[in-house]
C-alpha cells in the first residue's frame, strides 16, 4: 500500500491538469497489447495501418519496463489546456543528467539496449531523433481523435469540481478509482506488494485524467508535486458513434449538418472542437447547437472557461429512430 499524508494546505493544492503526452504514451502500451485492453479495439484497427508504416525505435525500447517509465518523457502537465508542442519540446530539450538518470532506472538497473545505450551516451544527440518519433506517432495515432479525448476529459474535471463542491475532499477522492481509499487526511493506493509513506508537504496533488490509463492507476510521488494519472468517467464509451461513415437517417429531418452535429455529440465537445471535427465554421455550429438545444436533443454544461455540448437520451432517440426496432 502507498499512503499520501495531507495537510490543511495540500487539500486547497489539488488541482487538475490534461496532457496530450500522457495519452501519447499511455495509447503507445495498449497498441502493443491491443488484445488486453478490448474496450480500445476500435481505436487499435483504425490506427493499426499508420503505426505499422511508422519507424520508431527509441520509443518503444524506452517503454518496454512494464514498472517505470522516464519521467522525461512524460513532464507533468501545468494547466488543462496543456498544448503537445510545447511538451515535445520538453522531451526534446531535456536535461542530460536528468536523462541518465532516469535511464539507470529502467528495466531494474539491467544493461540498456544498443539503441538506449546511445541515448544514454549522447543525449543531445540523440533527444532530436527521439522527439520525431513522438511526433510522428502522435500525428498518426493520437491527434486525429484527440478531440473526443479532450472533451472527455473536459467533462470529467468539470463533474469532479462538481463532487468538490457538494461533497469536499472525501468524495471527490473516494472514487476516483478503485484501487484509492481516502480517509484520516490519508490517501491510500491499494496495491499489495508496495510499502511507502510520502507527506505532501504543501506540494499538493496533481490530478490528471487520462482515456488511454485505463484502466490502470499511475502514481508518481518523486516528483515536486506528487501526481495521480487515472481513467475519467464515461471512458467506456469514448469510441462509441466514431465510426459512422454516412450521415443517419435522421439527416432528412434535420439536414445533414445538423444530424452530423447530432451524431458527433456523444461525448461533451466545446463549439471549436465540434466545427474542428466537422469542418464547419465555428459561427455555423453554435447556430446549430442553439437549436438543437432549444429542441431538447442537446444539453450544455461549463467546463472552466468553455461550454460543453452533448445529445441528451431524446437526442439519442431520434438519432437512432431509423436504425430499425429497437427492444426496449
Amino acid at each position: 500500500m502507498i499512503e499520501l499524508l495531507f495537510e490543511p494546505g495540500d487539500l486547497a493544492r489539488i488541482r487538475f491538469a490534461r496532457s496530450p503526452m500522457y495519452e501519447v504514451m499511455s495509447s503507445l502500451r495498449i497498441a502493443g497489447h491491443a488484445d488486453r485492453v478490448r474496450m480500445h479495439q476500435p481505436w487499435v484497427r483504425s490506427v493499426r495501418g499508420g503505426v505499422a508504416g511508422l519507424r520508431l525505435e527509441l520509443l518503444p525500447a524506452l517503454l518496454g519496463d512494464p514498472r517505470y517509465v522516464p519521467e522525461f518523457l512524460m513532464p507533468a502537465p501545468q494547466r488543462m489546456d496543456t498544448r503537445f508542442g510545447d511538451e515535445l519540446d520538453q522531451v526534446r530539450t531535456a536535461p542530460e543528467d536528468e536523462v541518465r538518470a532516469q535511464l539507470d532506472l529502467l528495466g531494474g538497473g539491467a544493461p540498456l539496449p544498443g539503441v538506449l545505450r546511445e541515448l544514454y551516451e549522447h543525449p543531445g544527440r540523440h533527444l532530436g531523433r527521439l522527439a520525431d518519433e513522438v511526433r510522428a506517432y502522435w500525428q498518426v495515432a493520437v491527434e486525429p481523435v484527440w478531440s473526443r479525448l479532450a472533451g472527455l476529459l473536459d467533462a470529467e474535471v468539470g463533474h469532479r469540481a462538481d463532487q468538490l463542491t457538494s461533497g469536499g475532499i472525501v468524495r471527490l477522492l473516494g472514487n476516483l478509482h478503485p484501487e484509492l481509499e481516502y480517509a484520516g487526511d490519508a490517501l491510500r493506493i491499494l496495491w499489495p506488494g508496495w510499502q511507502s509513506r510520502t507527506r505532501l508537504d504543501g506540494a499538493g496533488m496533481l490530478l490528471v485524467p487520462c482515456v488511454f490509463a485505463w484502466p490502470s492507476l499511475l502514481v508518481d510521488t518523486g516528483v515536486r508535486c506528487p501526481t495521480l494519472v487515472y481513467a475519467p468517467r464515461g471512458v467506456g464509451q469514448v469510441w462509441e458513434g466514431s465510426g459512422r461513415a454516412s450521415p443517419p437517417p435522421v439527416a432528412d429531418l434535420l439536414g445533414r449538418s445538423r444530424a452530423a452535429l447530432l451524431a458527433r455529440l456523444d461525448l461533451p465537445l466545446s463549439t471549436t472542437q465540434v466545427a474542428r471535427d466537422l469542418g464547419l465554421s465555428a459561427a455555423s455550429v453554435s447556430e446549430h447547437l442553439s437549436v438543437l438545444r432549444r429542441s431538447g436533443l442537446v444539453s450544455s454544461r461549463r467546463a472552466g472557461r468553455q461550454v460543453l455540448y452533448q445529445r441528451t437520451a431524446l437526442g439519442t432517440d431520434l438519432l437512432g429512430a431509423g436504425s430499425g426496432p429497437r427492444i426496449r
